[in-house]
């Protein structure tokens, strides 16, 4: 078993009560201004990667889903130090479309090994899944309506009827859609 890395350790001791996960994240949630939307802090993180997986973009999705496939790797971070019931917002946060799995990563900076909680598409056979997902792309062109999105969903939590993520996302989406350019043919 692999000694646990320094910035593991670190981490673990500044852990807030109720437990010290890590977390592997390789889409939305390597934008800091993400996770403090979803855990009013920004932990300790170290950059990462996880073998045998690639990151699918999904069709009509915004961010990523990553499955086993040999011999690739996803490039992200480990978010350490993670409590309990953050861990149990991060569920909510990423719904059904996802399960939670432990895998091994690599820490880039010192390549050590330890394990992670990631989240794994939950549909292995998904047609809609294609390509890569870029990071950079995804800063450039979405964080912002993203960022807005997932402040909402935070906020809807508190509701006593909460909307899943799914659903904030999916009727954010259709408030923002841009309507199609073309002339229009007045009567």
């Amino acid at each position: 078993m692999a000694a646990t890395p320094p910035a593991a350790a670190a981490a673990a001791a500044a852990a807030p009560a109720g437990g010290a996960h890590s977390v592997f994240v390789y889409g939305s949630l390597m934008a800091d201004e993400v996770v403090s939307a979803i855990l009013k802090r920004i932990p300790v993180s170290s950059p990462a990667l996880l073998a045998n997986h690639h990151r699918f973009n999904v069709k009509d999705r915004i961010y990523p889903a990553i499955l086993p496939v040999e011999s690739k790797k996803v490039a992200g971070k480990v978010i350490m130090g993670i409590s309990d019931a953050e861990l149990i917002v991060l569920d909510a946060f990423e719904d059904f479309e996802y399960v939670r799995r432990r895998v091994q990563i690599s820490l880039t900076d010192t390549s050590e090994t330890m394990h992670a909680d990631t989240y794994v598409w939950s549909d292995a056979e998904d047609p809609d899944l294609y390509g890569e997902w870029d990071f950079e792309e995804w800063k450039r062109v979405h964080m912002k309506d993203f960022l807005t999105m997932t402040l909402g969903f935070m906020d809807g939590l508190e509701r006593p009827e909460p909307k899943t993520r799914v659903e904030t996302y999916q009727s954010f989406m259709h408030e923002h859609e841009q309507p199609e350019s073309g002339t229009q043919v007045k009567s």
